[in-house]
């Protein structure tokens, strides 16, 4: 389930806690009532442990997956993954669509971490991009049936799958390192 490299693990951690508290960022932006001090203390979760990463991952700094080959593939990956976000993020606005956005841009992070896990050899990343996606998919509907703006559905969800993706790949990589 890790990554062969401890450094790759701990960046993990410190990758995905960042984008965990923009995930619940945007779950702020018209949340349920009673839901603002759980979405912060998800945040504030969120930096500790990619702060805890980045101190992990800065005493493994030499050995990583990343070489001139695997940089490429990851940057070619990232590129699609941004192209694709903006493309249906267009689209979206020219079709006064907005609260897709959040679930859009979900699914285009959850489906761009399986090449990701592939690319790292960090098996786990599967299960993250699986949550991910699924988040995508159904936070729409779920928030449809509940009455509630589609951004909070989906940001609490991608933020709290990519918070437990980031507190697993810390301590893993404090247990490995």
């Amino acid at each position: 389930m890790l990554a062969e490299h401890v450094r790759d693990v701990a960046m993990t951690a410190v990758i995905f806690g960042f984008f965990a508290t923009t995930w619940f960022g945007w779950a702020q932006e018209d949340p349920p009532r009673g839901w603002r001090p759980f979405l912060i203390a998800g945040t504030v979760a969120a930096v500790i442990t990619a702060a805890a990463g980045g101190r992990i991952a800065s005493q493994h700094w030499t050995a990583t997956v990343f070489d001139e080959d695997t940089s490429r593939t990851f940057g070619i990956v990232v590129g699609i993954e941004f192209a694709a976000a903006a493309a249906g993020s267009v689209v979206l606005a020219v079709l006064r669509r907005r609260e897709l956005m959040s679930a859009w841009i979900a699914f285009v992070v959850g489906v761009h971490l399986f090449p990701v896990a592939a690319i790292l050899g960090y098996p786990f990343i599967y299960v993250i991009a699986v949550l991910v996606t699924i988040v995508s998919l159904v936070g729409v509907p779920i928030a449809r049936a509940r009455n509630v703006a589609p951004s909070a559905i989906v940001g609490a969800g991608s933020g709290a799958s990519l918070l437990v993706g980031a507190i697993f790949s810390a301590v893993a990589a404090a247990i490995i390192g």
